[in-house]
């Protein structure tokens, strides 16, 4: 199953808390986890693939952040990449001429825009969707024991 994340025991409590904000649900390990293959389901994994690396990327040594902005550009941002991500025309033009000469904000803008589509699409289908509801409720049976 999709929910044997490691060696982490998950709680009711902690999948529980991952409906309060995509915040919280991001914040954990195993969460990202479920999200991802709940994205997956819906051929949307790109979205968290690059808020990840985003996230990464802002945590970069910084003669580093050349090569690793090239690599998120040419993976997510650009208008062909293999994982294209969903952002607007002005956002993806903006964010081309601020990866040419990187900062650690180079991807602030489209990791904003990426996240606010999660927030608002995919978060809302997740609560709702089997995956979670089956996790949560087999949680909640085995904590009454």
């Amino acid at each position: 199953s999709i929910f044997s994340f490691g060696h982490h025991r998950l709680s009711a409590e902690e999948v529980m808390q991952w409906s309060q904000s995509l915040e919280k649900l991001l914040a954990s390990q195993s969460g990202q986890g479920a999200f991802r293959e709940f994205l997956k389901s819906e051929f949307s994994e790109e979205n968290i693939e690059f808020w990840l690396a985003c996230e990464d990327y802002k945590k970069t040594k910084s003669d580093h952040l050349q090569d690793k902005a090239e690599k998120i550009y040419e993976e997510f941002v650009q208008i062909d990449a293999a994982k294209q991500i969903n952002i607007d025309y002005h956002t993806r033009k903006a964010t081309a001429k601020k990866a040419q000469d990187p900062t650690f904000t180079s991807f602030d803008e489209a990791q904003k825009t990426v996240y606010v589509l999660m927030e608002r699409d995919s978060y809302p289908r997740f609560l709702k969707s089997e995956a979670y509801l089956n996790l949560l409720n087999k949680l909640q049976v085995n904590s009454v024991k």
